[in-house]
């Protein structure tokens, strides 16, 4: 089906914007900024971080574990980078399945949402139980995904978890079956609802569209491939790398901010569409989420500005000009690089690095992962040189998700949706962990630093126009 006539939004919101909004803005600037000694004065920690980055403990979890030091004879010191999904290291998981030749997402969803590894037969009903939820009804895709497309899918992701709830008779039990069943459906749509919200938009754009429902006998990573390409065709290396991006991206410890917001929500005992919603807005921020567009943005300028790949001074010498705030962005970033707890390595980027290369080779791009590999490679000696950093700097894993995707022809709008339909599982795990243990909401303390002052009647105040 192609779209003959494809319409523009015919209102736009930022149209209301007038001069007064910009004098209103000026006021908040100028009231709300806090002198930054306070924070010192009263010992906050910003951000919920001491001086070092390392978080404040705010909670207990039994879902993940992250080690990025160790204490030998009472002195801590940092150490390879280890994460452990319900005590289970995340390489020995990723080893179990691949050398079994088979996909390991689903097997690790039922790791996070029940604490055991599956047998054959409990791993087989739950797929098969993952699969009965992997439906959409038709009004659903006409009427709430098909309506006002976006090209921001992380907002249509949330626009369609929120117009469930209409769908669901029993959507504000929060009995922990009734959330289970709720988030195991969440598992299942999240696919379909990211890859039809893509297609809507781009039909609305004036391109062909195509829906195409799941495949039944395929896992959720093949399906992805599946729904999303025209002929449907993909390689088995291609799902399995996918598969494994969903894996490594599932779950990261409570404190990661989306994680940290599916406490706090839950905390307060609404439901569960109200509460993913949340967690989706913020994974959404270019600050936790879309970390590996900006990676591949990041190369692409790279590559206007290095013409030898092979020369490594030249490319110390673009690394060092983000550094200074004079390439890219003017962030001072070399982003994919470096991450709040990981200092040595990041565990989830060395269990990708060996599939990414095995994909370049498939896809004819061996040379551009040993550019990735050279970059990883020389940022972190540039970043140890030009900074005084109080820890070692390392790839995470959003230095080559990015990458990745690319390879495998999926959209940079997708990026950020393929790690909510990952992250969907943990947030899961822990939204049952916040419902069972914890009877209290979330409610940390925030100082008033605004003295009493007296009333001033109108009578007596300067116009601020004037």
């Amino acid at each position: 089906m192609k779209s003959m006539n494809p319409t523009n939004i015919p209102y736009d919101l930022a149209n209301a914007h007038t001069h007064l909004v910009d004098d209103l803005a000026a006021i908040c600037q100028q009231e709300f900024p806090i002198d930054p000694e306070l924070y010192t004065k009263y010992d906050v920690k910003r951000g919920l971080r001491d001086l070092n980055g390392k978080g404040v403990l705010a909670g207990l979890t039994s879902i993940s574990s992250i080690v990025a030091s160790e204490t030998i004879d009472g002195v801590t010191k940092p150490c390879e980078g280890k994460l452990y999904y319900r005590g289970i290291d995340v390489k020995q998981l990723v080893n179990g399945f691949m050398s079994d030749n088979r996909f390991g997402f689903e097997e690790t969803v039922y790791l996070l949402l029940f604490g055991i590894l599956p047998d054959k037969k409990q791993l087989q009903s739950f797929s098969d139980e993952l699969r009965d939820m992997r439906f959409l009804p038709s009004i659903f895709v006409r009427d709430v995904i098909m309506k006002s497309p976006s090209d921001a899918l992380m907002n249509t992701l949330s626009k369609c978890v929120l117009a469930l709830y209409s769908y669901d008779s029993r959507a504000d039990d929060i009995s922990i079956s009734n959330v289970l069943r709720q988030c195991m459906g969440l598992v299942s749509l999240f696919p379909l609802i990211s890859v039809y919200g893509y297609q809507a938009y781009h039909f609305k754009t004036g391109e062909d569209l195509f829906i195409r429902q799941p495949n039944q006998t395929m896992s959720l990573a093949e399906n992805i491939l599946y729904m999303l390409r025209p002929d449907g065709q993909f390689t088995p290396l291609e799902a399995k790398l996918l598969d494994l991006a969903l894996v490594l991206h599932a779950e990261h410890g409570g404190g990661n901010n989306s994680t940290f917001t599916v406490h706090v929500v839950s905390s307060s005992g609404t439901d569960t569409y109200a509460t993913i919603a949340a967690a989706l807005g913020s994974l959404k921020g270019p600050k936790h989420g879309g970390a590996n567009i900006k990676v591949c943005q990041m190369f692409d300028d790279l590559k206007k500005h290095v013409h030898d790949w092979e020369d490594e001074d030249e490319i110390r010498c673009y690394l060092r000009s983000l550094l200074h705030k004079e390439g890219f962005d003017h962030s001072g970033l070399i982003y994919g690089m470096g991450h709040a707890v990981y200092s040595i390595s990041d565990p989830r980027a060395e269990v990708f690095k060996g599939f990414v290369k095995r994909l370049s080779i498939e896809k004819n791009r061996e040379n551009e992962f040993e550019l990735y590999a050279k970059v990883e490679r020389l940022a972190a000696e540039v970043i140890s040189s030009e900074r005084k950093i109080y820890k070692g700097v390392c790839a995470n894993v959003d230095f080559y998700s990015g990458f990745v995707y690319r390879m495998l022809g999926l959209p940079e709008e997708l990026f950020t949706p393929i790690f909510a339909i990952a992250r969907i599982a943990g947030w899961s795990a822990h939204r049952i962990e916040e419902l069972i243990n914890s009877n209290k909401i979330i409610r940390p303390a925030y100082k008033a630093i605004t003295e009493p002052r007296q009333y001033e009647p109108m009578c007596r105040r300067g116009n601020f126009y004037e």
